[in-house]
C-alpha cells in the first residue's frame, strides 16, 4: 500500500537510500503504464490535429525542462520572478519527470560526482542504468533537499514536488475534454478525447522523456570533446536538436553555470534563444553566459576549436 500511495504522494515512500539499487516494481507501475499507453494509438488513430498537439507539447515541455528545470533550478543560470518560477515548474512537472526540487537536487549531485562511482547515473555502470535504471531504483526515489535550500523554501515548489503526478493527470484530462470538444464542434477533424490523450500525453511524453534521458546516457558516449573535463561528457549536434540545446554537453560540463550551452553561433541552442526573448520581455534577468576568454582557453587542442 505504501508503494501505491507513493504514486500520488512521494513523501509517503520510505527513504530507501540504504536499500541498494534494486527496483521497486510496484512503485514504478505508472512508468510502465506510460509506455504501454502509446500502444493505444492502434485504436485511436492519427490526425493532423493530434500530431500537431503532440509536437507542440513536446517543445513547450522540453523548453520548461531544459531552460528551467535544468538551467534555472539546477544551475541558477538566471533570475526570474516567483510567479514565472512556479509557472515553468508546473509546465516542467507536466513532462512527468518528477518535481523541480527532485530534478535539481539529483542533477546538482551528478555534477559534484560526474562519471564517478557516486554519480547517480554514471555511464560507467552501463547504458540502461545511466538512461533510466537509476531513477527506477529505490535508492534515488527521494531527493536531498539540502542540495536545493534556496528552492526548498518555497512551499508551492515543495507541494509540487510532493504531489508531482497531479499535473500530468490534469494535462491528460484536459486533453481528453479538448479532443471531445473538437469532435463536437467540427466532426470533420476526426479527433476524439482518447486520441488527444494518446498523442498529446502518452506519445509526446515518452519521446520527451527518453530524449531528455539520452543526455545522461548517450551524451557521455557519443560525440566530440572540445574541453578536457574530468568526466566523459560529449557535444552532439543531433542531441542538441532533439533537446533544444542540451546536446552541447561537454560545453555544459566545462561551464555549467552558463545559460547558453551552444557556445558558438553555429551550435544551435533553441532554449537559449527563447531565454534571450524572455530577457527582452523582462521576464528573466541576470542571465549568465561563458566569457569568450574562458570559452577559448579551455580547448584540449587546436583541432578541437572547430569541432561540433
Amino acid at each position: 500500500m505504501k508503494a501505491i500511495r507513493s504514486w500520488f504522494d512521494s513523501q509517503s515512500h520510505d527513504d530507501n537510500k540504504q536499500q541498494g539499487d534494486s527496483v521497486d516494481w510496484m512503485r514504478i507501475v505508472p512508468f510502465i503504464l506510460l509506455h504501454l499507453g502509446c500502444i493505444a494509438v492502434i485504436w485511436v488513430g492519427v490526425t493532423p490535429i493530434a500530431i500537431s498537439i503532440a509536437i507542440c507539447l513536446y517543445f513547450i515541455r522540453m523548453f520548461a525542462i531544459t531552460a528551467f528545470y535544468h538551467r534555472y533550478f539546477a544551475h541558477k543560470s538566471f533570475k526570474t520572478s516567483r510567479f514565472c518560477q512556479f509557472l515553468f515548474a508546473v509546465i516542467g512537472a507536466s513532462a512527468t519527470q518528477r518535481g523541480p526540487l527532485w530534478w535539481a537536487a539529483h542533477h546538482r549531485y551528478h555534477h559534484r560526482h560526474a562519471d564517478t562511482d557516486n554519480d547517480p547515473h554514471s555511464p560507467k555502470r552501463g547504458f540502461i542504468w545511466s538512461h533510466m535504471g537509476w531513477f527506477l531504483s529505490k535508492k534515488h526515489f527521494q531527493a536531498d533537499y539540502n542540495l536545493v535550500p534556496e528552492l526548498a523554501r518555497f512551499p508551492e515548489l515543495r507541494y509540487l514536488d510532493r504531489f508531482d503526478v497531479f499535473v500530468p493527470i490534469v494535462l491528460a484530462i484536459t486533453l481528453y475534454f479538448v479532443g471531445e470538444w473538437l469532435n463536437l464542434i467540427n466532426p470533420a477533424l476526426q479527433t476524439s478525447g482518447w486520441q488527444l490523450v494518446v498523442w498529446g500525453y502518452f506519445i509526446s511524453t515518452v519521446v520527451l522523456l527518453h530524449a531528455t534521458l539520452l543526455i545522461n546516457s548517450l551524451a557521455h558516449h557519443w560525440g566530440s570533446r572540445r574541453y578536457d573535463t574530468s568526466d566523459d561528457s560529449r557535444n552532439n549536434f543531433l542531441l542538441a536538436l532533439m533537446t533544444l540545446g542540451e546536446g552541447w554537453h561537454n560545453n555544459h560540463h566545462y561551464h555549467s553555470a552558463s545559460a547558453r550551452q551552444g557556445f558558438y553561433w553555429w551550435e544551435i541552442d533553441i532554449s537559449f534563444y527563447f531565454l534571450l526573448l524572455m530577457k527582452k520581455c523582462h521576464l528573466i534577468w541576470d542571465v549568465k553566459t561563458v566569457s569568450p576568454e574562458k570559452r577559448d582557453r579551455g580547448f584540449t587542442n587546436a583541432k578541437d576549436k572547430s569541432c561540433v
